[in-house]
């Protein structure tokens, strides 16, 4: 796989400035909304259901497209790059997800780096098909730098909820399932490629019900129980 490839000492020194970016962005961006939340009025409560549930949606629609994205890439088909606007679009979607939560700022910080994980798969996705082994290298050690931005974001945004540790951790294994398929379904192995999605599957709604329970439990007044 890809990840075992060795990093050069330039591609760690980026690794450690990124996150060391990421968590500085994160503390300016999410400080303002770490106070406790005022109850808000019972009209303008959203359904604790509800909002697990579109979260959901919007994560599943993460690795949908990117399945789509990376099918059309591998066979060269003309609706590619169709396929990675719509997957771009969706970054933006879960991006505003949580901005009404830790403000517009944070919102569109995230959805930046929602990007830039896009981009970067794209780019290893390309080194691996042309079977460019130094690209492969730079391009993985760049996209699991993104991964730790990511992760130290949502950790500065609710360290209870999501701890940098595990949020790494789960950030780490959606990129390594996400090769296992990319990798599978260049090199044709049908049935490890169908295997691997199953899994991303199950793994990011994990990851989304992660999320949504710790915007919930965060702000509470936010949210109402069905029937309230």
């Amino acid at each position: 796989m890809f990840r075992t490839l060795s990093q050069p000492s330039t591609a760690r020194a980026v690794l450690v400035a990124a996150l060391a970016a990421a968590l500085l962005a994160a503390s300016l961006l999410l400080a303002p909304f770490s106070r406790p939340e005022d109850a808000a009025s019972a009209a303008s409560r959203l359904d604790r259901t509800t909002f697990h549930d579109t979260m959901r949606q919007l994560w599943e629609d993460h690795v949908v497209w990117t399945r789509m994205v990376i099918v059309s890439v591998v066979a060269d088909l003309p609706d590619a790059d169709a396929g990675i606007a719509r997957l771009m679009g969706n970054q933006d979607d879960i991006g505003g997800a949580i901005a009404p939560y830790y403000g517009q700022a944070a919102g569109d910080a995230l959805s930046a780096l929602l990007r830039e994980h896009i981009s970067g798969a794209a780019v290893l996705l390309t080194a691996a098909k042309a079977g460019d082994a130094t690209g492969v290298e730079d391009a993985s050690a760049a996209w699991y730098a993104n991964a730790d931005a990511i992760a130290a974001f949502l950790a500065a945004a609710n360290p209870r909820a999501w701890p940098l540790a595990e949020m790494t951790a789960m950030m780490h294994e959606h990129l390594d399932l996400t090769l296992a398929e990319a990798l599978a379904r260049l090199e044709g192995r049908w049935a490890d490629d169908v295997a691997a999605y199953d899994q991303i599957h199950h793994q990011i709604l994990h990851m989304a019900d992660m999320l949504s329970d710790g915007v919930i439990a965060q702000f509470p007044g936010r949210f109402s129980r069905a029937g309230q």
